[in-house]
């Protein structure tokens, strides 16, 4: 079947090869792909910024039908539409493991990272990383369903009440998920993005969020201290990993105030301003990928329609098409891409 696979690190060295059909093996499911994401780190890896198992097939974010089921798995069967999770591998000894934070795992493999993933025709993945899809639940909002699952992971780290002024900066698909996660939860929802992220912020627009402010045209401080009589946002999500936008997140921020961040830095050591995190009483808190209990209720979230996933993907090319999809990720053009499987 035909898979693409980054063979080697460094930039570039993604290419399509010709790869065996995998088999399912003890409590594993076979299942056909439909449609699979391409997610920041996909990029990062093309660019050779992040390093996986080589050689292997690239993507972890995906949704098909099941063809096959290994022996042991009667919770699954062939016929059922669903999702996985990234996992495939854990030690489930340690305490990370005993208390379902899979993603904090020292000898966690992952579909798309280590483990052969969804850029190919078909993939095998472990029962327990696998979630049927709601009725209501396309396919193509389902590949979706991981990113979302990291969107809802970092909200649920932040307490949210109704009415509390959240900002999101950074429109790309985690922020546009992030920012309708945290208004599924009842905050009032600021956007925020550049002039270059027209095609984001007029998305933000389509799918309700409750202000969406071009930074570069518009007083985002002024405007948050306008719907808060001057105290500051409730919570900031920073989800673009831009250095001057983790900054003006801790100065948008009310004292007591809550920071996530979820976006990547380029660099891990940035400046960072802890006199306001000290003199704020800021809270600030880490996020990283997404863990089981993530993923129940992001696939309830897009089957009530309080997330609108689908709406998000602007363009769809198939896996010998990676140049394209590429482009049109980093021209700004596109907000989610999605890649389907080629017939040998």
């Amino acid at each position: 079947m035909k898979s693409l696979v980054k063979t080697e690190h460094g930039f570039g060295n993604l290419e399509i090869q010709d790869k065996p059909e995998p088999s399912p093996g003890k409590d594993q499911v076979k299942i056909e792909v439909k449609y699979a994401g391409i997610c920041g780190s996909d990029i990062h890896t093309y660019e050779g910024h992040y390093k996986v198992g080589v050689p292997v097939t690239l993507g972890h974010e995906f949704a098909g039908e099941v063809v096959e089921v290994g022996e042991g798995v009667t919770e699954f069967k062939v016929g059922d539409r669903v999702t996985s999770e990234t996992t495939f591998y854990i030690c489930g000894e340690c305490e990370y493991c005993k208390a379902g934070d899979y993603n904090l795992c020292n000898h966690r493999k992952g579909l798309g990272t280590q483990q052969d993933g969804g850029f190919a025709k078909y993939l095998v993945a472990r029962k327990d990383s696998l979630h049927p899809l709601p009725e209501h639940v396309t396919y193509r909002s389902a590949a979706m369903t991981e990113p979302l699952a990291c969107t809802h992971h970092a909200v649920a780290k932040t307490e949210i009440n109704e009415g509390d002024i959240v900002v999101v900066i950074g429109p790309g698909p985690i922020g546009l998920l992030a920012a309708q996660v945290a208004k599924s939860r009842g905050g009032t929802v600021i956007i925020t993005g550049l002039t270059n992220d027209k095609v984001r912020l007029d998305k933000a627009n389509e799918i309700g969020l409750d202000y969406v402010v071009n930074t570069q045209e518009e007083d985002v401080k002024e405007l948050v201290n306008k719907l808060t009589n001057g105290y500051g946002a409730d919570v900031l999500l920073e989800c673009s990993g831009a250095v001057p936008a983790a900054k003006q997140g801790l100065d948008l921020l009310r004292k007591k105030g809550q920071y996530a961040q979820v976006g990547l830095f380029a660099q891990p050591d940035i400046q960072f301003d802890l006199e306001k995190i000290i003199q704020k009483e800021i809270r600030v808190v880490g996020s990283r990928s997404q863990k089981p209990a993530d993923w129940e209720p992001s696939l309830a979230l897009m089957n009530e329609r309080k997330v609108l996933a689908e709406a998000l993907v602007t363009h769809e090319f198939d896996i010998t098409q990676w140049d394209e999809a590429y482009d049109a990720i980093k021209s700004g053009e596109a907000i989610k891409v999605l890649l389907t499987p080629v017939e040998d």
